[in-house]
């Protein structure tokens, strides 16, 4: 069969991300380096490059090709199936490292398991718990297997990039399909039905929300369950995400998880806690996996951001404008209007500047210019208002 095509990014509606290559002798080159851009993935036996292995971010691959290996390999035996990256962060791994999983029902016979390599290679062979526990819950009991040196595997099944970041987040129709049938069967809904999902225990370095823990009172006194997804095993997240009828959340990786279980009849509202358009990604997995588009709600007064890098990143974090932020949830019939919500007055912004250690040698500063990027007509509808 001749080799497809696959020197163009993953596209949801065809080609080579809804493909499935086998090879016989594979041989399978973890990285050497971390970085963004890694020489690894898969080789056919005559040293080419397996394209269908790759790993694309948007438009361009962050895997390349990487160069046959001269030492002496070790061998796989069995039938695997190509896992690609294994991501060590919970959100990558929900966005880039699920992407072949698609493939569990259409390889036909049996497996002896999923192959991955590290993202990092200072990481080895390790799994973590949260990645036995995803496959667990999507019906898959297949080992994990983790090749941290070059080696060759007997016979592996390499399906294209069903999923990820760019326009592939909206997932290919294989790729849908398989998680709304298995993702999560096995756990009943379970909670109330107003939820706020949190970051505020996660900090602001991490990409918090100054004026969240406000807005987090004044949900819960209108029958809001304030949920840190952190502190609860995967099943109960899901669990929480399936009972819902009404969301609201900051952007982050715990709405890729409720975008996996997540259905038409819930209303969702997003949001945004930077200027950077990283966001418009899961605003489209959410979309087409939901059914579904979210609210989403730009209602940032400022941007802080290192003083050292003075430009929107994952380092950053949002002010809330918190006057807006009400009228908006009122709007839409999320909240009643219930007392006015007034902006973060300096004094309480200082002091929760000083709590957080945001002074001194790790100062962060406004970025008065950066407004958010309309990357979705959502997000440009509501900013607008």
């Amino acid at each position: 069969m001749a080799r497809s095509d696959t020197g163009t990014a993953p596209d949801p509606t065809g080609g080579w991300s809804t493909e499935i290559e086998t090879l016989q002798g594979a041989v399978v080159v973890p990285p050497e380096i971390s970085a963004m851009r890694q020489p690894a993935g898969v080789l056919y036996p005559d040293g080419q490059y397996c394209g269908h292995g790759a790993l694309w971010r948007g438009k361009r691959p962050i895997t390349l090709a990487p160069a046959a290996p001269q030492q002496p390999l070790t061998r796989l035996q069995g039938r695997w199936l190509w896992g690609g990256m294994l991501w060590a962060h919970f959100g990558h791994f929900l966005a880039e490292s699920t992407a072949r999983l698609w493939a569990l029902d259409h390889v036909g016979g049996k497996l002896d398991g999923v192959l991955y390599i590290p993202k990092r290679p200072r990481l080895g062979d390790e799994v973590k718990g949260f990645h036995r526990g995803f496959l667990d819950l999507l019906g898959c009991d297949l080992p994990i297997h983790v090749m941290d040196t070059p080696g060759e595997v007997e016979e592996l099944l390499v399906p294209g990039q069903g999923f990820g970041l760019g326009a592939i987040s909206q997932g290919t129709e294989a790729f849908r399909a398989a998680f709304h049938e298995r993702f999560g069967a096995s756990v009943p809904a379970d909670g109330p039905e107003k939820l706020y999902i949190s970051r505020s225990a996660l900090g602001l370095r991490k990409g918090g929300l100054l004026g969240e823990t406000f807005v987090e009172e004044q949900l819960a006194a209108q029958g809001y369950e304030i949920f840190h997804p952190q502190k609860h095993d995967m099943k109960t997240q899901i669990a929480r995400y399936k009972a819902a009828r009404q969301v609201i959340a900051a952007d982050g990786s715990a709405l890729h998880l409720f975008a996996m279980v997540g259905g038409p009849e819930q209303q969702v509202a997003v949001v945004l806690r930077r200027s950077s358009n990283v966001a418009d990604n899961l605003i489209t997995h959410l979309t087409h996996f939901c059914g579904r588009a979210p609210l989403v709600l730009n209602t940032l007064h400022r941007e802080w951001v290192p003083k050292t890098k003075q430009r929107s990143s994952r380092l950053s974090f949002g002010e809330l404008h918190l006057p807006r932020l009400q009228r908006k949830l009122v709007r839409h019939g999320f909240i009643t209007h219930q007392g006015h919500w007034s902006p973060l007055a300096e004094d309480q912004r200082n002091a929760i500047f000083a709590e957080k250690g945001l002074v001194g040698r790790r100062a962060y500063i406004a970025a008065e210019g950066l407004g958010t990027k309309p990357g979705a007509p959502e997000i440009q509808a509501e900013a607008a208002q």
